[in-house]
């Protein structure tokens, strides 16, 4: 465990989207991701661990970032038959995350044995019950037909879940369909930022207007030369 005191340091001024904004640490080495969240802080409420992270560090990162002040966002997509998702879920639920994923193309039944699992997992650990997020499609997937991402919002719905994660262009008719679920928006680029692999990208201010209660930014931000500086652009953008 890192011996860093909680976040925001002393002094720093705190982002007023701080808990619109997610931190994505997509990195092997916990560290590295442990020093990036703790100079990011003041920017991000959330930092997601992935399974680059999760693979390399497991458990450990969940409970660092905890540390440093962050809710931790545990981005896992399970997808397997209920069973295993069930009891997979209920090991992660006493982590201490406050959300996971679960992917929506396992369907309803799947993901209510991902959402009863998670709950129990963290009761037996007395802690808060996680919320379960239900992801339609990819962000870098641009080959979807209409009609997914209305079903596995649907099939979210059946299996319980808290939230959705959907490309900002999905968001209006993913609040009509389920209008009290958190709606996460994955690959955010600024308009002034490489779209890497990400086909159904969105600037940050595209996301929230379209209505994302949580945004999710990794590469611009963690790869750039100055991710202090381009934490600080980003934010900036929000209020312009």
């Amino acid at each position: 465990m890192t011996d860093a005191t909680s976040s925001p340091a002393a002094g720093a001024a705190v982002s007023t989207h701080r808990d619109q904004l997610c931190l994505a640490l997509d990195l092997d080495d916990l560290v590295a991701a442990q020093r990036l969240a703790a100079e990011l802080n003041p920017y991000f409420g959330v930092a997601k661990v992935g399974l680059e992270l999760f693979s390399a560090s497991g458990s450990d990162a969940v409970a660092n970032l905890i540390e440093l002040g962050y809710d931790v966002f545990l981005d896992l997509k399970l997808h397997d038959i209920p069973t295993t998702v069930g009891r997979t879920a209920r090991v992660l639920g006493a982590y201490g995350a406050r959300y996971l994923t679960l992917h929506a193309v396992g369907g309803a039944a799947m993901l209510r044995a991902g959402v009863e699992g998670l709950n129990e997992g963290a009761a037996a650990a007395d802690l808060p019950a996680p919320t379960a997020l239900a992801v339609t499609v990819l962000t870098s997937d641009s080959s979807a037909p209409p009609h997914i991402v209305p079903k596995r919002v649907r099939a979210a719905l059946e299996g319980g879940c808290g939230g959705l994660v959907c490309a900002a262009s999905d968001v209006r008719e993913a609040r009509q369909l389920a209008p009290r679920l958190r709606i996460v928006v994955p690959g955010i680029r600024p308009s002034d930022t490489d779209r890497d692999d990400q086909a159904r990208a969105a600037t940050p201010r595209e996301a929230l207007d379209a209505g994302a209660d949580l945004i999710v930014v990794g590469r611009p931000v963690t790869r750039a030369k100055d991710p202090v500086a381009a934490a600080e652009e980003l934010t900036a953008s929000l209020d312009a």
